[in-house]
């Protein structure tokens, strides 16, 4: 059993039969009252991040988790493909439970793969991608006071906010969690 005093990011337990990884958490206690932790959570059943509030001292049972590197290798239908670096199995996962990061798959991309009470229940991407710019509009030069941004659209079919000097066939690396440019990359 762990509580509430253990909370770290990545750590992975069970509340109301559900699975959750922790993305982040705060500590807060104002006076006169208790101390609550306010989390950010995934579920590894679907994927989806919530909000959640605990009280100081909750307990929940801690669950063991193993990461194994995958491969992807390719679609098929509506789901993704990876091999597993190990046995050299491939195994589908469905493309729905990875969400928008599905947008950041590349042939022979080195991904994590999250077993839980060993059975596959996530992708984990690198934290951050390096990818082409298919297309985008021209930016002016002169046409901005600060920071000015445009949409451009990124040889996966992910289409994203960049700075205005960036041009068709520049190489960009993206932040996997946020789909945020974070810079232009020199060859």
């Amino acid at each position: 059993m762990i509580s509430t005093a253990d909370f770290h990011n990545g750590l992975v337990f069970e509340d109301d039969g559900q699975i959750w990884e922790i993305l982040a958490y705060q500590h807060h206690r104002k006076s006169q009252s208790a101390a609550v932790y306010r989390t950010t959570l995934r579920s590894l059943a679907n994927g989806a991040v919530y909000e959640r509030s605990y009280s100081s001292g909750t307990k929940f049972r801690e669950v063991p988790v193993s990461k194994r590197e995958k491969q992807y290798s390719y679609d098929e239908g509506d789901k993704a493909v990876f091999i597993d670096m190990e046995t050299y199995e491939q195994v589908a996962f469905p493309k729905e439970k990875l969400g928008p990061q599905v947008k950041f798959l590349r042939e022979n991309m080195q991904v994590l793969g999250v077993y839980v009470d060993d059975k596959l229940t996530t992708i984990e991407l690198p934290p951050n991608v390096v990818l082409t710019v298919s297309s985008t509009v021209p930016g002016v030069k002169g046409d901005s006071v600060s920071n000015m941004v445009k949409p451009a659209t990124l040889d996966t079919g992910l289409e994203i906010q960049v700075p205005l000097f960036i041009k068709e066939g520049d190489k960009i690396r993206v932040d996997t969690r946020t789909c945020q440019y974070l810079e232009r990359v020199k060859e």
